[in-house]
C-alpha cells in the first residue's frame, strides 16, 4: 500500500476483442474497490473500445473516481469535435476528466480520418489546444453564432506523454503533468526528470503531477501477456517484448512496481489490465491498496 501515490486501474478497453459489457461493470467495482482513478489506453485500428466511449461509460456510473486518458492519439480527431466529446464526458462524470494527450507513434494506422495523417502532427496539436481552449470557453464554432458546449463547461485539466523536447515544452505550457511510457523505471526515470526540467524552466510553480503506467494480470498473467504483447507488436518487436516483460503478475511484482515508481517521485500510478476479467479488480485492490 502507498500512503503518498494516487493508485488507479486502466478499463479494459484496450484488450483485444474486450466484451465492451464489461466496461460499466468494471468502472463501478474499480469505484467500490477504492482505486483512485481510471485510465483508458486506445488505438483507432485495433479491435477495442474508443478512450472517449469508454470514459463516457465510466462517467455514467461512478461519481468519485477520476478519469484519464492515458494516453489518447489527439491529432487523429478534428480538434473542434474531440473538444466536444472530452467536454461532454467532463460535464457527464461533473467534472472527473483529466484528458492525457500525445502525439501518436509509429503506429501510422492510427490515423483513420482523412485529412488527419501523421505528418505534421505535432504542430496540429498545438493548433489543436488553442482550439479546445476557445471551444471550452464558450466561444462560436463552424462560422454560426453558436458554441459547441453548454454554458459553464470548465477547461478540462491536460496531462502529456511523449519524450520528445516538443512534448515536455508542450506539457509545460498547457498541462498539470505528466504519462510516463509503460516501460520499467529505469527507463521512466529519465523523462520523469526531463518533464520537471522543462517545468521549472517553464517558470511553473510546484512540481509537475508525474503518472506512471504498469501492465498487470493476476487472474492469468500468461493470457495478459499474450494480449499485451499483441497490443504494441505494431511499435515492433523489440517494444513489444520490452512492455511486456514489465507485466505485474504477481503480488511481489506489484509491491515491487510501487515501490520503485515511488523512488523516482511519480505522484500517481494506474496499472492497466491485460485482460477483461473482472475478478482481477479485487486482487489488483488487495495488493496496492
Amino acid at each position: 500500500m502507498s500512503d503518498t501515490m494516487r493508485i488507479g486501474i486502466g478499463l479494459p478497453n484496450q484488450v483485444r476483442d474486450v466484451r465492451p459489457r464489461v466496461i460499466p461493470a468494471w468502472a463501478q467495482r474499480a469505484e467500490q474497490a477504492g482505486f483512485r482513478s481510471l485510465g483508458t489506453v486506445g488505438r483507432n485500428a485495433y479491435p477495442g473500445v474508443a478512450d472517449t466511449v469508454a470514459l463516457s461509460a465510466a462517467a455514467a456510473v461512478t461519481s468519485r473516481v477520476e478519469l484519464i486518458s492515458n494516453v489518447l492519439v489527439a491529432p487523429t480527431w478534428p480538434s473542434t469535435l474531440l473538444a466536444k466529446e472530452l467536454a461532454g464526458i467532463d460535464g457527464v462524470s461533473g467534472g472527473r476528466l483529466t484528458a492525457g494527450l500525445g502525439v501518436g507513434g509509429a503506429r501510422e494506422d492510427d490515423f483513420i480520418a482523412d485529412g488527419y495523417g501523421p505528418r505534421g502532427r505535432g504542430a496540429r496539436l498545438d493548433r489543436d489546444l488553442e482550439t479546445f481552449r476557445s471551444v471550452w470557453h464558450g466561444e462560436p464554432v463552424g462560422g454560426g453564432p453558436n458554441p459547441a458546449v453548454p454554458a459553464g463547461t470548465r477547461q478540462v485539466p491536460l496531462l502529456f506523454g511523449g519524450s520528445a523536447p516538443a512534448a515536455l515544452n508542450r506539457m509545460a505550457r498547457w498541462g498539470e503533468g505528466y504519462i510516463g511510457f509503460s516501460l520499467p523505471v529505469s527507463s521512466v526515470r529519465p523523462s520523469f526528470d526531463a518533464a520537471r526540467d522543462a517545468w521549472q524552466r517553464a517558470g511553473r510553480e510546484g512540481e509537475p503531477r508525474l503518472v506512471a503506467l504498469v501492465y498487470f494480470a493476476l487472474g492469468d498473467g500468461d493470457a495478459g501477456k499474450r494480449n499485451i504483447y499483441d497490443y504494441y507488436i505494431a511499435k515492433g518487436e523489440e517494444t513489444a517484448a520490452l512492455v511486456t516483460g514489465t507485466v505485474c503478475d504477481s503480488p511481489a511484482k506489484l509491491e515491487q512496481a510501487l515501490s520503485s515508481f515511488a523512488d523516482i517521485g511519480a505522484t500517481d500510478i494506474i496499472f492497466n489490465t491485460g485482460t477483461d476479467d473482472l475478478d482481477d479488480i479485487e486482487r489488483l485492490a488487495e495488493v496496492v491498496l
